[in-house]
């Protein structure tokens, strides 16, 4: 549950960071508004597939893995 309550308050924290973080850039910015809500969940959606591709192929490989081995192997 506490941990719950972190992940709610880092992800508030965050998009209010990014809204901060994109008035500053908003003369880099050409052909999207600064608090534009399509860009913000597009790069949420990028972040999060990432991560997911980042941690599944270690979580495929120790799948695989026999624990009776693992445990032998230390």
């Amino acid at each position: 549950m506490e941990q719950d309550d972190g992940r709610a308050a880092g992800v508030a924290l965050g998009l209010l960071g990014a809204l901060a973080l994109s008035r500053v850039l908003q003369g880099l910015l050409f052909g999207v508004g600064p608090t534009d809500p399509v860009t913000f969940t597009v790069v949420a959606a990028v972040l999060v597939l990432a991560a997911l591709g980042a941690c599944l192929l270690p979580a495929q490989r120790a799948a695989r893995v026999d624990p009776l081995r693992a445990l032998r192997a230390e």
